[in-house]
């Protein structure tokens, strides 16, 4: 089904489609968005389930990755970002639950990485998932430029011509950032002119101009090439280092009030539109 198709259909129908979307979001260890992650896909229209992530390695709760639509790494502070964000975790799901990821992935499921879930799938291989190969790691996010904890909003734009579903129709959004090593590296230059030659730079740190920036604040890290996000070749698996699931009503942003149109904008937060994408490309297998 295509997105044209899927705004053809009756607004009942559409909400059953989204209802029949499930989505796995991996908590503990440190991990703490559990809950607004939760609340973005279910605003969404999605089904949700929250489990500890050695609930799932140890088989606790009769889940397997096959039976979710969307997978979703959130952010925290996995193991305290011991050995490097998103290291410990990444290899906890590589050495115990790796042939389930591929099924999970070869099934044509969704995954979505936000900050420190970024840091994991990029760690685990997932991303830039080049030639179909999921298994081996080609990138890495490394400690900010400016060293040190960074929490600030930064404003996002999109690449209309990327195959990233989740940012389907988005050209520019205004995310909060908090991260100490959001810098996007890839393991040479030829795996970066892929990515820009792929368009899987789906999202990039821009200016007040929107164009992309290697100025800070606006780039809060010094990502080269300004990269926020990148996306398998699929379009499938995003991650971001920016946080959509920290704005998901207006009042969430710190001068919603101060713009001249407060009054009429709509309740919902912007970042709640990458989350809808999602749910919505999960509707239409």
């Amino acid at each position: 089904m295509t997105p044209a198709d899927f705004s053809q259909l009756s607004t009942e129908e559409q909400a059953a489609r989204r209802k029949d979307v499930r989505v796995l979001i991996l908590t503990g260890l440190g991990l703490n968005c559990e809950a607004e992650t939760d609340a973005a896909f279910r605003l969404c229209g999605a089904r949700t389930e929250q489990v500890h992530l050695l609930d799932l390695l140890d088989g606790k709760q009769n889940v397997r990755l096959a039976d979710f639509s969307v997978l979703a790494f959130i952010g925290g502070f996995a193991f305290g970002d011991h050995l490097g964000a998103g290291s410990v975790f990444a290899n906890k799901i590589r050495f115990r639950l790796y042939d389930q990821l591929i099924e999970f992935i070869e099934g044509g499921g969704l995954a979505l990485g936000i900050c420190n879930g970024f840091q994991t799938m990029t760690r685990l291989g997932l991303l830039p998932g080049f030639d179909g190969d999921y298994r081996t790691p080609q990138a890495t996010l490394a400690p900010n430029d400016r060293l040190g904890y960074r929490d600030a909003w930064i404003e996002l734009g999109f690449d209309a011509d990327s195959p990233c579903l989740w940012t389907r129709g988005l050209e520019r959004m205004p995310l909060p950032t908090r991260h100490g090593e959001g810098k996007f590296m890839t393991a040479d230059d030829e795996v970066m002119q892929r990515l820009i030659a792929n368009r899987q730079i789906a999202a990039r740190y821009i200016d007040a101009d929107g164009q992309p920036t290697q100025d800070w604040p606006q780039n809060p890290n010094g990502s080269p090439h300004a990269i926020a996000g990148v996306c398998d070749p699929t379009g499938r698996l995003f991650g971001l280092m920016p946080h959509p699931d920290a704005y998901l009503y207006a009042f969430h942003h710190p001068h919603w009030m101060r713009r001249d149109d407060a009054a009429q904008q709509p309740m919902e937060g912007e970042g709640l539109r990458i989350f809808q994408n999602g749910v919505d490309a999960a509707a239409m297998r």
